[in-house]
């Protein structure tokens, strides 16, 4: 004979062992205490005080199915094992975010179930929600409006029961939601907002849909799941009629760096223009016809600069000769650049005499390096 214990799946042995046992230890005539052979859980406690409150019923789809002799029996054999759907591909706000990485339904995630899979499904879940609400009927018609131990345990297990089937039929319509979000993107509704509130339509649509009216329920769910979009775009319509938001600086990005740094760029060009048209940099005229046509000093706002080719056809050179004469032009532009610095920001005479004659030594063409503070070389010529 084979060990039912081995053949289950370690999910169910650990279900099995966890289920809740509550017996009657001793009961009198006017109803003693129960104890449980183990204690409930704090899920177990809170749950079946959710479904003990008079404010909470559980309602349902109902049939005649379901009083019928061994309507248990008939509805849970009925449909063989439906196929239950792989979601890990579901993951729309972050493909949101990488438009260019979309994730597909391959077709062994994708689970399709036809017009009797799914009214299977719907009798299996609204006739272990009927379930509930019959036990919930007896329980608040007693007097004592407690649960006998069998009840508390059937409650727990119907309700659980209805809760993985209706999972079931909502998982299998996840790619609903997606596709209708995709379909009525709202600019004013954040895209994460607008799934949350389709995947909520979904579950209240597998609440109230009718099997047994013939319709699929695919029909059912898209219009519910367009409705609560509409819902959620005039309700955000509303408080934004009711809260407007006037511009306000404070709340913008400060542009301080930009502005600053665009400034500070106008101003040095504007310099290195007046030192080119002073010639206060002592630039050659050919130097100077260089950086006047290749940077359009003296240009129209229309004209655009001339390339090194334009330039050396006009002086009568090649393009290089032209690139050479223009970088020995802007080390000088450059040393004028650093002496109005070096003027802003005074340091002391020994300072900037160093610096006068560090600069004359280099337009002379010599080096002069400084060995020892005490004996120092003569200037030699540059290799």
């Amino acid at each position: 004979m084979v060990n039912m214990k081995h053949s289950l799946s370690p999910l169910e042995q650990h279900r099995r062992k966890t289920r809740v046992h509550i017996t009657a230890d001793s009961v009198g005539r006017g109803g003693g205490a129960l104890r449980a052979r183990r204690s409930l859980s704090k899920e177990d406690e809170k749950l079946l005080a959710a479904l003990l409150n008079p404010a909470n019923p559980i309602d349902y789809i109902d049939s005649t199915a379901f009083r019928e002799p061994n309507a248990e029996g008939i509805i849970y054999s009925a449909g063989g094992d439906i196929a239950k759907p792989d979601t890990s591909w579901y993951h729309p706000v972050m493909d949101d975010l990488s438009p260019g990485k979309h994730r597909t339904v391959k077709s062994t995630q994708q689970v399709i179930l036809t017009g009797a899979q799914e009214k299977v499904l719907f009798h299996k879940f609204n006739y272990a929600r009927f379930r509930v609400s019959e036990l919930q009927k007896q329980i608040w018609g007693s007097d004592a409006r407690k649960p006998t131990p069998d009840q508390a345990e059937d409650m727990l297990k119907w309700y659980r029961i209805s809760e993985r089937v209706r999972e079931q039929i909502a998982e299998t319509n996840l790619a609903l939601v997606l596709a209708m979000a995709k379909r009525t993107r709202m600019s004013e509704v954040d895209f994460a907002d607008l799934v949350s509130e389709g995947n909520m339509a979904l579950l209240r649509a597998v609440d109230k849909f009718d099997a047994g009216r013939g319709y699929k329920f695919s029909t059912y769910a898209c219009r519910a799941i367009l409705k609560a979009f509409s819902r959620q775009g005039m309700k955000l319509s509303k408080y934004r009629q009711r809260f407007p938001t006037d511009f306000d600086p404070k709340l913008e990005r400060s542009n301080f760096l930009e502005t600053k740094r665009s400034g500070f760029e106008k101003d040095a060009a504007e310099e290195v223009k007046r030192i080119v048209l002073n010639n206060r940099a002592d630039l050659t005229d050919v130097e100077r016809t260089v950086i006047e046509h290749r940077f359009g000093l003296e240009s129209g706002e229309n004209e655009k600069p001339m390339t090194l080719e334009q330039v050396g056809q006009i002086i009568g050179v090649t393009k290089e000769r032209v690139r050479q004469i223009q970088n020995k032009a802007l080390i000088k532009i450059r040393g004028v650049l650093e002496e109005g610095v070096l003027r802003i920001n005074p340091r002391t005479e020994e300072e900037a005499q160093a610096d006068r004659d560090a600069r004359s030594m280099r337009e002379a063409g010599l080096t002069f390096p400084v060995i020892d503070e005490e004996n120092k070389p003569e200037p030699v010529a540059a290799a």
